[in-house]
């Protein structure tokens, strides 16, 4: 991405990196708890309910050309399942690296000569703006890769009835007496007649049956 705007340090998922200095091969190693962004996860699927805690354990290196970010985030996700639909809870471990680039150093570390004329060789980039640096791009990929697309309550669980949408994990047993595709229109139809007209069917057999021991 090209340069971040403004940083605010009083930010939580934005890092000061001016203790570290831009010594290579300097280390500094943090641990902080953060609330949840809103839309931390997988959209209508599941994620980290906002403002809950996010624990991250990082650990800074700085390089010729930026500083290494490597870490773990820890959090509880929330969502449901897709095949009960009932609400599941699961615990989230995803870990991340990311390299964010000083603006004023190439690849290889040296300062640059002039402003690069291609501007798309940036877009993907990651840089950090005067010592600052904002990790929630990183974390929110990070998340993503590490939620489970299609969450389950458990590996088994056997879903809904198709017919009736009831929980079969509720009920074992569960279950619906078949009927025959052939005999179903016929059924049908015995169900439309009313009492009457099954009377008026009886008597004209009954009829029938008469003329015929005549």
């Amino acid at each position: 991405m090209a340069l971040n705007a403004r940083l605010d340090h009083r930010n939580p998922l934005v890092f000061d990196t001016h203790e570290l200095g831009r010594r290579p091969g300097a280390l500094q190693r943090l641990s902080r708890t953060v609330d949840a962004p809103r839309d931390f996860g997988i959209q209508g699927v599941i994620g980290v309910p906002e403002g809950a805690p996010v624990e991250l354990d990082l650990r800074l290196e700085s390089v010729m050309e930026g500083v290494l970010v490597t870490g773990t985030a820890r959090a509880r996700a929330e969502g449901e399942c897709v095949r009960c639909l009932e609400p599941l809870e699961l615990e989230l471990e995803a870990d991340f690296q990311e390299m964010f680039s000083y603006p004023d150093a190439d690849d290889r570390g040296r300062p640059k000569a002039e402003p690069a004329d291609d501007a798309e060789e940036d877009e993907d980039r990651l840089f950090i703006e005067d010592g600052l640096f904002d990790l929630e791009p990183v974390l929110r990929d990070a998340v993503v890769l590490a939620l489970p697309m299609q969450p389950v309550c458990q590996e088994d669980c056997p879903g809904l009835c198709a017919e009736c949408g009831a929980r079969l994990a509720d009920d074992p047993d569960h279950h619906h007496d078949a009927v025959d595709i052939r005999w179903a229109a016929l059924q049908g139809l015995a169900g439309t007649m009313s009492d009457g007209e099954k009377d008026e069917m009886s008597g004209a057999e009954a009829g029938v049956d008469e003329k015929q021991e005549k």
